[in-house]
């Protein structure tokens, strides 16, 4: 048979637009990459940012008011940093602006991160789940469960807990270890910080303390909120030989590039940390408003008085930047800018990698998402790490099944929501919060509104 140059020449051209259908329909199939890199972007996608701006006014009212001294808001979509601000004062006594970069006291939101460091050892086969946590310290065999109290003497009777607490019950908060209520002078007559401390005390010595005291509840029978991740950051230092915060950054903050994350600022940074504040009248109390007051009046009397004053709590007015630095609470002790932690956000929504580093398995937290409490936390669920919103929750929030979220007991907050590829962060500093005003649920909400 033979082929002349006109046919040949058909032969190359159908030749080539299979393989460029080929190619195309290869690339159509192949999912898009994760970002690996946040970048700020005045066109987000899918985002209407002329009413993303609420948020901008939202905030700033409040600051006006003088309801909330300072805030940074980030809302990160698919990737790009579609806002990005500060509002109030890093000092509002001195007059100095909050910055975006400022640095947060970012109390519970440590949870996570040192959550996801451990179970990278899991990933290692080190330990399994539904093990005793006893096996690795045995200072947890035998633990009793609080009976009786007599806040009178504070005395108390115990009973033989009625099984072992396992590794998972410490990453679901289901061990019975408790800080709250009588636990809490339970914690304090036992020389044990709630949370952070400025003494000269180690994590190797509060958890085997920790394991001396009564238990809330018999382990896996209720959700009690507590220590719970302490006890993991002491089981990563068992079993790797390295002190906690050597661990966290090696694993987890330095391949994400969260540089300026730290249990303790040093010096050269000390000047960034934003001011805590207090709001120690009104309580939640409001009172009736008139219609000659100025809207910044209203939102006050609604809010019961005020106003903020600076914090003169003895450890956490100063915290991170004085005191011994031997303590590294892996519930509680990191403080860092909202930038850095936005990649851990984006790493979690990434399938576990970030900056061209994997730090965990795609499975692992697939895992860690599930709700690992049935009911014992009402209608939104908890998993390894953070609340899973369940379909029961649905009703209170904008945002989608299986979002997770947590926040820390000073004001700052993260929700990572898969499904519409959205990130919300909120920092602040004040404690206690006694305005009236959910501020988490205000940048949640501001942010959902402005979803194409």
């Amino acid at each position: 048979m033979k082929i002349n140059k006109l046919t040949f020449s058909a032969f190359a051209i159908v030749a080539s637009v299979v393989v460029l259908f080929a190619s195309c329909t290869i690339k159509c199939e192949q999912k898009p990459e994760k970002p690996q890199q946040l970048v700020e972007t005045r066109n987000p996608e899918g985002i209407d940012v002329d009413r993303l701006v609420r948020i901008d006014s939202a905030f700033q009212r409040n600051v006006d008011a003088g309801l909330l001294p300072q805030a940074v808001v980030m809302v990160v979509h698919k990737g790009e940093i579609a806002h990005y601000k500060a509002y109030g004062w890093r000092d509002i006594e001195n007059q100095i602006p909050c910055e975006r970069d400022d640095i947060f006291r970012m109390a519970s939101q440590t949870k996570a991160i040192a959550v996801v460091a451990v179970m990278t050892l899991w990933e290692q086969g080190y330990f399994q789940l539904d093990e005793p946590i006893k096996k690795y310290i045995p200072a947890f065999a035998n633990m009793k469960v609080l009976k009786e109290y007599d806040p009178a003497t504070g005395t108390y009777t115990t009973e033989p807990a009625n099984k072992d607490i396992t590794i998972r019950h410490l990453f679901s908060h289901t061990s019975g270890i408790s800080y709250s209520g009588v636990h809490a002078r339970i914690f304090k007559e036992a020389g044990l910080p709630s949370t952070v401390t400025k003494d000269s005390l180690t994590l190797a010595w509060v958890v085997d303390s920790l394991a001396s005291l009564p238990l809330a509840h018999h382990p896996g029978e209720g959700f009690t909120y507590s220590k719970n991740i302490e006890v993991l950051g002491r089981l990563a230092e068992i079993l790797t030989g390295k002190p906690i915060d050597q661990f966290i950054k090696e694993t987890v903050l330095d391949p994400l590039g969260m540089n300026e994350t730290a249990f303790y600022q040093p010096e050269d940074r000390a000047h960034r940390l934003v001011k805590l504040y207090t709001y120690p009248f009104g309580k939640g109390e409001t009172q009736p408003a008139s219609h000659e007051q100025s809207p910044s009046e209203v939102l006050r009397a609604r809010a019961g008085g005020g106003p903020l004053q600076p914090s003169t709590h003895p450890v956490f007015c100063d915290y991170p930047i004085s005191g011994a630095k031997t303590y590294f609470s892996t519930g509680a002790g990191l403080s860092g800018p909202i930038m850095d932690y936005a990649k851990f956000c984006q790493m979690i929504l990434n399938g576990g990698e970030f900056n061209g580093k994997r730090i965990i398995g795609r499975k692992t937290l697939e895992m860690m998402q599930r709700n690992q409490t049935r009911d014992m936390r009402g209608d939104v669920g908890f998993g390894l790490a953070w609340d899973v919103y369940r379909d029961e929750y649905l009703w209170r929030t904008p945002a989608s099944k299986g979002t997770m979220r947590w926040g820390g007991m000073f004001g700052t907050d993260y929700i990572i929501d898969p499904e519409e590829e959205l990130i919300v962060l909120m920092y602040t500093n004040f404690q206690t919060n006694g305005t009236g005003v959910n501020f988490k649920e205000l940048a949640h909400n501001t942010a959902y509104q402005a979803l194409k």
